[in-house]
């Protein structure tokens, strides 16, 4: 038997874009090659890796075996390719909109000043999409609020965050303290359903009260605040995403000091992900609390 990282690597791809002509663009081969490596890969294995489901192929009970050893090998081989000094380390971070937009890009930027061989990759996405990331591999290591149980990730507590209730300064309950009624009879703006802001304000309220009109839903941090800043009601948002607003009295607090609105930050990993020294040390300087043994 001799399979090659090459091919490890086009599994891996297809598997990420559910079709060959995806896979073949993504790595810089043809169709033709891709296809014929696939081939050679479930020849040597004397298994079919894939079902085809219309013009989608999807990992078949073989290749969800197969894929966790592939990445796993694939990962080290990088581990090794980037023992070399100043060799150039790519990490790729999925996060949610708060993280993403307002807690790492610091924390990144302090981080590559002394590690100037690090590329990162950042990409953006409410909870779900987060963790639909972590578990097609495409991302080494996701930042969400809230928890997620989920069987093939990794749960690292990472910081406290805290929502806040926003109005624009002539709503009537800007800078007042709310009763759960006026909070009820409100017209509100929130980030949509499978956020991980959207889970923790309804678990807040839960029992409090309910919506007397649907809310306006976004999928963006931004669009909430500049829907909030022209009238459309009340917004529950990270503290972090609006200071200057608060600061500069743009927006204003609606304080409702019943609701428990704190969360945690949490950092997940796929169970089988190889985690390399040098996504090690990048966790361990973002402040993520790695076990001894990995």
């Amino acid at each position: 038997m001799r399979i090659t990282i090459r091919q490890l690597e086009i599994f891996r791809a297809i598997y990420q874009e559910q079709t060959v002509t995806g896979a073949a663009r993504k790595i810089g081969l043809s169709q033709a090659a891709t296809s014929q490596s696939l081939a050679e890969l479930e020849n040597l294995l004397e298994r079919k890796l894939f079902d085809r489901h219309g013009r989608r192929i999807v990992l078949n009970s073989a290749g969800r075996q197969l894929l966790p050893a592939a990445v796993q090998v694939l990962d080290r081989v990088r581990d090794i390719e980037g023992t070399g000094a100043h060799q150039p380390v790519r990490i790729g971070i999925c996060a949610s909109l708060t993280a993403g937009n307002y807690m790492l890009p610091p924390i990144i930027s302090r981080f590559v000043r002394s590690h100037r061989h690090y590329h990162f990759h950042v990409a953006m996405g409410n909870t779900d999409q987060v963790v639909e990331s972590l578990l097609q591999f495409e991302s080494d290591a996701g930042w969400i609020e809230g928890l997620v149980h989920h069987p093939d990730l990794t749960a690292f507590p990472w910081r406290e965050d805290e929502l806040v209730i926003v109005a624009d300064p002539h709503h009537p309950l800007a800078g007042r303290k709310a009763s759960p009624a006026d909070l009820a009879e409100a017209s509100w703006v929130l980030r949509e359903k499978g956020s991980g802001t959207r889970a923790v304000f309804e678990s807040a309220i839960e029992g409090k009260f309910e919506f007397a009109q649907v809310p306006i839903e976004f999928g963006g941090i931004e669009a909430i605040k500049h829907a909030v800043l022209a009238g459309a009601g009340l917004g529950c948002i990270s503290k972090a995403a609006v200071v200057a607003e608060l600061k500069s009295a743009r927006l204003r607090r609606v304080h409702a000091p019943w609701l428990d609105l704190r969360r945690q930050i949490t950092v997940l990993v796929h169970r089988e992900k190889y985690l390399d020294a040098n996504l090690q040390r990048f966790l361990l300087d973002c402040g993520v609390k790695l076990p001894a043994k990995l």
